[in-house]
C-alpha cells in the first residue's frame, strides 16, 4: 500500500468514521463510538507493516469494529421498521444505514490485502484502493447525503439520499459484473453527489451562521463537482477504452480531494452545525 493511500485510509479510520458516527444520530452507536479507537488504531498500524500475519491480525481488529457497525443495522431494520415505511424519512434512513455497512466492505479488502492474498480474483492493488473508496465514496458520501436529506426536506434531498447508496451498490456489483455496471454506478453516484453539492451550496451553506462553517460547506460542495468529474472520466475510460486517468493519478486527485476537500470539510462543518444547535437548545 502506497504512503498516500495509507495516509488517506488513516484519515478515514481515525477521524471521518468516528466523527460521522457522532453526527449520524443513530441510537445505540454510543458504545461502538467510544470503543472505536480500540479497533481503528490497530487497523491504522496495520497499514504500515509488511504484509503478513501481524498486519493481518491488526487489520482483523479493525474488521471486528466495522462488523459491529454493520450488525447494528439488523435490529434497527427488524425492530424499527417505521422509518422505512415513510416516503419522507426512508431515504435518509437508507443513506445512514448504508454508511454503517460500507466500512465493513473496506475492512474486508484491508484484511485480504494485508494478508497478501487476492480476494474474489482482485489483485492486491485493487484491494488497496477499495479500502479508501468505501471509507469515502461509501461511508462519508452516504453519511453526508443522509444528513442533507434530514435538513433539506425536498424531492432533491430524497433523490440524493437514495442515489448515493444505489450508486455505491452498483459500483460494488460492477467489481464482479464488469466495467459497464461500474460505469452505471459511477453515473448514479455522481448524480447523487452533485445533488448533495447543489443542496449544500444553495440551502445548507446560507443557513450556517458563522463564516468558518459556510467556508467549509462551500469547499466541500465545490470539491465534489471536480472529483466526481474525475470519477466519471475514469469509469467511462474503463468501460469504453477511451483515454482516462491512471489509478495513481486518481488516488492523488480524486482520492485526496474527496478525503480532504469533501469528507473532512463536511464532517467539520456538520459538527459545527450540530454544536451550535445543541448550544442554542441548552440556552433555550
Amino acid at each position: 500500500m502506497s504512503v498516500l493511500v495509507g495516509l488517506i485510509v488513516m484519515l478515514g479510520m481515525l477521524v471521518i468514521v468516528p466523527a460521522g458516527l457522532l453526527l449520524a444520530g443513530v441510537p445505540g452507536l454510543d458504545r461502538i463510538r467510544r470503543l472505536w479507537p480500540a479497533f481503528a488504531v490497530p487497523g491504522a498500524v496495520s497499514l504500515w507493516l509488511p504484509r503478513g500475519l501481524p498486519a493481518t491480525a491488526l487489520a482483523l481488529c479493525y474488521a471486528l469494529g466495522t462488523a459491529a457497525l454493520a450488525l447494528h443495522c439488523l435490529p434497527r431494520l427488524v425492530r424499527r421498521p417505521a422509518p422505512l415505511l415513510s416516503i419522507r424519512t426512508a431515504p435518509a434512513e437508507i443513506a445512514l444505514l448504508t454508511a454503517l455497512v460500507t466500512p465493513s466492505i473496506a475492512a474486508t479488502a484491508l484484511v485480504a490485502e494485508r494478508s497478501g492474498h487476492p480476494l474474489f480474483g482482485f489483485g492486491l492493488g485493487i484491494l488497496a484502493l477499495t479500502v479508501p473508496h468505501f471509507h469515502f465514496a461509501g461511508f462519508a458520501a452516504a453519511l453526508v447525503s443522509g444528513l442533507v436529506c434530514r435538513l433539506v426536506d425536498s424531492t432533491a434531498g430524497r433523490f440524493a439520499a437514495l442515489s448515493v447508496p444505489l450508486g455505491t451498490l452498483l459500483v460494488l456489483i460492477g467489481y464482479f459484473a464488469g466495467d459497464r455496471t461500474e460505469l452505471a454506478g459511477a453515473v448514479v453516484l455522481t448524480a447523487g453527489m452533485w445533488t448533495v453539492a447543489l443542496l449544500t451550496w444553495q440551502t445548507v451553506r446560507p443557513a450556517a451562521r458563522d463564516r468558518a462553517t459556510r467556508l467549509l460547506l462551500a469547499i466541500s460542495a465545490a470539491v465534489l463537482v471536480l472529483t466526481m468529474v474525475l470519477a466519471l472520466s475514469w469509469a467511462l475510460g474503463e468501460a469504453t477504452g477511451l483515454p482516462h486517468p491512471t489509478l495513481t493519478w486518481m488516488a492523488a486527485t480524486h482520492g485526496v480531494g474527496n478525503a480532504l476537500g469533501f469528507a473532512l470539510c463536511s464532517v467539520l462543518a456538520w459538527k459545527r452545525l450540530r454544536d451550535r444547535t445543541d448550544h442554542e437548545g441548552r440556552t433555550a
